[in-house]
């Protein structure tokens, strides 16, 4: 049995054990969560299943994605806001809310991720290195930001701040079967893209010129990984709202075991970032507090460290980690 493979039955395990704790933890004690009583069928399969799939749905899009970029742009920091497609997403759901379409947010959220998505490939088309297309993204993000305000400044219902503020959190609370669908429709379409482009991703790592000299289409791995990251990363942020560092997170800590090749890193970082959303949604309904801490806030606080830590470790190797 390859390194490989063991590495992602290992993922996949851990995933089932995640979910299998998520039916059964929670601020209402379960003895038994596969008992069939109307109320344990009803929290478990009718409230903490959905969630849990919503959960593992969101961060394995975001994780897929992070990875696929990180590959496209030879960018260990790299994920979906460094080209522009989370700051898109939430533009668009910011002016669902901010204009009274709140249950169009979802869908806005999904049309605006692609958008942001064709536009860096016509920007993109005659970049030359990852360097021009991650600038283009970076201004591109901040344009997103900046409509973002002009948005809140010309909301004309000041009370959907409210509703705003929360789905910038991000959370899983609630969430039903149709996110369930939505989010995973969208995961597979954005993850058949991009192992589509698996291959183009691995001779990437030789340099464009090299990889052009043995036959890779630099601009069809472009073109594919950025679509299929704006759709992961549209329905991520469309059932969840805004929730950052699984991105980077989640290829960096399978790289160790899964190796640097791009293209062995995309299934672990999708099945590491699944089973991390799903254990940091378990920790948000057990914490201590009055009212239930934000998946968003919880993803920030244990992704904030592990991010510095992550620039440190690439300082203190001169930029390869």
């Amino acid at each position: 049995m390859s390194a490989s493979l063991r590495t992602n039955l290992a993922l996949m395990a851990l995933s089932l054990a995640a979910f299998f704790a998520a039916l059964w933890l929670g601020p209402t004690p379960l003895a038994n969560p596969f008992a069939s009583d109307e109320a344990t069928r009803t929290i478990v399969w009718d409230i903490r299943l959905p969630r849990a799939m919503t959960a593992w749905f969101v961060g394995a899009a975001l994780g897929l994605a992070g990875a696929a970029l990180q590959g496209l742009l030879r960018n260990p920091l790299a994920d979906a806001g460094v080209l522009g497609l989370s700051g898109f997403a939430a533009l668009g759901a910011v002016i669902a809310f901010a204009f009274g379409f709140a249950n169009f947010a979802p869908v806005l959220a999904v049309l605006f991720a692609l958008g942001a998505s064709l536009i860096v490939v016509a920007l993109g088309w005659a970049a030359r290195g990852p360097a021009s297309l991650a600038l283009i993204g970076v201004g591109l993000s901040s344009f997103a930001g900046g409509l973002i305000a002009l948005a809140l400044n010309l909301a004309p219902n000041p009370g959907a701040l409210a509703d705003l503020v929360n789905w910038t959190l991000g959370s899983v609370e609630a969430r039903s079967y149709e996110h369930v669908a939505l989010v995973s429709f969208l995961t597979i379409v954005g993850a058949g893209l991009i192992f589509a482009a698996a291959r183009g991703l691995q001779a990437l790592t030789l340099g464009e010129e090299s990889a052009a000299a043995i036959g890779a289409n630099i601009m069809r791995t472009r073109t594919l990984v950025v679509l299929g990251a704006a759709a992961c990363t549209g329905g991520a942020t469309a059932v969840a709202g805004i929730i950052g560092f699984v991105g980077i997170a989640a290829p960096h800590f399978v790289r160790a075991v899964a190796g640097h090749d791009p293209a062995r890193l995309l299934l672990p970082s999708a099945l590491a970032g699944g089973a991390m959303l799903v254990c940091a949604d378990i920790a948000v309904r057990l914490s201590p507090t009055d009212t239930e801490l934000k998946l968003g806030v919880a993803a920030a606080l244990i992704g904030g460290p592990v991010f510095a830590l992550i620039a440190a470790r690439l300082a203190s190797r001169g930029g390869d980690i």
